[in-house]
């Protein structure tokens, strides 16, 4: 990863203003949220009035069927994508309110996300798939390495610091993609089937990691179908049904 791609991402830091947010009430905060999708004359309710507040340090997790909106409501969580309906309160942010530019700099900053399908830039090495999500940030290249050498010996991956991502295990790219979640710090990390087509051993270290970063006070939203994670004590459990957030389940 060259220096001008770090100076340049730096401009973009200045442009948020993250003062406070020591004293954030909510992690996540959604008001009857919706997001519908129109294909041609058909429309698709994929999230239907999703009322949900996260505090830091909670740690939820909705389960459902495919289709049923897990993802979807993710990536609004995640500010990929946009509500229909409602409003999006992350960090006390009103997300909706600001531009692309603006969005993208703030989920950088503060949520780490662990894709289904991993996400690694195919060009990329695993240090430097780590390395991406911290352009952000004043630190110098050699710093930036070495706390992602760090965060990838983390999930016992110090010996694939090189590899491109086709050089990689469906459990080792995982494991790149939860070191990447990592970098930054970010207050909140969002998971859509973390430990999904994993060997035991990668899926237990998944499960282990994730409680240990809530345990340090992290907001941890997990979507899966694993009964292992959904069974967990301490997490507030729900379950997504047509687009619908069933709580108390």
């Amino acid at each position: 990863m060259d220096e001008d791609t770090i100076l340049g991402a730096n401009e973009a830091h200045d442009e948020i203003d993250v003062e406070g947010l020591d004293e954030v009430r909510h992690a996540v905060r959604l008001v009857n949220v919706s997001r519908t999708y129109v294909l041609g004359k058909r429309k698709i309710d994929a999230v239907r009035s999703v009322n949900l507040e996260v505090g830091m340090g909670d740690y939820i997790v909705i389960s459902g069927h495919s289709g049923s909106g897990k993802t979807t409501l993710l990536n609004i969580i995640g500010a990929i994508d946009s509500v229909t309906e409602g409003r999006i309160h992350v960090m006390d942010v009103p997300i909706e309110d600001y531009d692309e530019s603006f969005r993208a700099t703030f989920r950088l900053q503060n949520t780490g996300y662990m894709f289904q399908s991993y996400n690694l830039i195919s060009t990329l090495t695993a240090i430097e798939n780590v390395m991406f999500p911290m352009q952000l940030t004043p630190k110098s290249i050699p710093e930036l390495n070495a706390e992602a050498r760090s965060l990838l010996e983390m999930v016992d991956m110090k010996d694939r610091l090189d590899h491109l991502p086709w050089q990689l295990s469906s459990g080792e790219q995982q494991r790149v993609a939860l070191a990447r979640a990592m970098a930054n710090d970010p207050p909140i990390i969002l998971a859509d089937e973390p430990t999904a087509n994993l060997d035991e051993a990668s899926a237990e270290m998944v499960r282990t990691i994730l409680h240990n970063l809530n345990n340090k006070g992290k907001a941890v939203i997990v979507m899966t179908h694993d009964e292992t994670i959904f069974s967990m004590s301490g997490v507030r459990r729900f379950r997504m049904l047509k687009g619908e957030l069933l709580s108390d389940v």
